[in-house]
């Protein structure tokens, strides 16, 4: 799916998100509509049946679709996860294993874009999403939102 390269060191995200801070996400890179994370996987990032958790793996998917969609747009100080959908192949790892996600921008108009996700563990296909995106010109979402 993705021209970048996967065995990219990890950089700093183009924009601070305390979430996936904790979560261990590391930014690979994004450009020209494309965009990659990845993780290593820990004991907090398994379910019951000590695999990744579903939350884990959507995540990944929805930020890698929406960077890439930003990375069409400098003006974009961020987006918004309109619509997603994710298919499960299989789990997709255990702790000590490594996914990578990669995301491509589809179709894009002046404030929403269509993109898609592939979550790979190794050479593993493990899961797929789609999802619209809206790209906002300001960062003052949330306090939008303490005030209606």
């Amino acid at each position: 799916m993705s021209r970048l390269n996967t065995e990219s060191k990890a950089q700093s995200f183009p924009v601070e998100i305390p979430f996936l801070h904790d979560m261990g996400v590391e930014f690979l890179g994004m450009g020209n509509g494309e965009a990659q994370v990845a993780l290593e996987l820990q004991e907090r990032h398994m379910n019951s049946w000590h695999v990744t958790h579903g939350g884990v793996v959507m995540t990944l998917l929805d930020v890698v679709m929406s960077m890439a969609g930003r990375s069409l747009d400098p003006n974009a100080r961020g987006g918004v996860t309109v619509e997603m959908k994710t298919s499960f192949f299989q789990p997709s790892g255990r702790a000590g294993s490594r996914l990578v996600a990669k995301g491509k921008a589809v179709h894009r108009s002046t404030s929403i874009c269509f993109c898609d996700g592939e979550l790979w563990s190794g050479d593993t296909l493990v899961a797929k999403a789609s999802g619209t995106f809206k790209y906002l010109k300001r960062l003052d979402v949330a306090e939008k939102i303490n005030h209606d």
